[in-house]
């Protein structure tokens, strides 16, 4: 009886050792450790696609919500604030046409920000960082000729945002 009882605790003692590291809810990088609101200011834009900051804050703002690690409020109320600036928008040519390799049939919309984190009562800089993101695009019209290449990337440019602040909420909210 005592053999089977100090094997059960031995047993349950392994089972749950394991598990000692894990923590229930969000692990947020060591800087941010105090930051539970924050507020998303509009990105400032580098390059000459027209109203594209507004794009990217909204992506960022919703993409912080449906993460849910923090809070978004205005500058008042928060804890930290996100400011942003669009650095690079790239269209480079992926495929070219069957037959004609000096008309491109797909492109690849690559974008660069660079973002910091900065505490409001203090000012210290929490986080600093460049992200990445790309899409790409097919030109829309069958005759490439008379295809509007920036139509098509004027309509990829919203997927490629939302991939950008899915890396910047990322990084914020879990470091990596």
């Amino acid at each position: 009886m005592r053999l089977t009882f100090s094997l059960f605790l031995a047993a349950i003692t392994l089972t749950f050792g394991g598990c000692a590291g894990y923590t229930v809810g969000p692990i947020k990088p060591k800087p941010m450790k105090q930051v539970r609101r924050i507020c998303v200011k509009n990105f400032e834009n580098d390059t000459l696609e027209p109203r594209v900051s507004a794009l990217l804050a909204n992506a960022v703002i919703r993409q912080m919500q449906q993460d849910g690690t923090y809070e978004v409020t205005d500058e008042a109320h928060a804890d930290a604030v996100l400011d942003a600036k669009l650095e690079l928008i790239q269209r480079r040519p992926a495929r070219s046409l069957r037959g004609n390799v000096l008309q491109t049939r797909e492109y690849l919309l690559a974008l660069r920000a660079r973002y910091t984190v900065t505490q409001t009562n203090t000012g210290v800089v929490l986080d600093s960082r460049s992200a990445n993101s790309s899409t790409s695009f097919f030109v829309s019209s069958p005759n490439l000729l008379t295809a509007d290449s920036n139509q098509d990337e004027r309509q990829a440019l919203p997927l490629a945002a939302e991939e950008l602040a899915t890396r910047i909420v990322s990084l914020i909210s879990e470091g990596w």
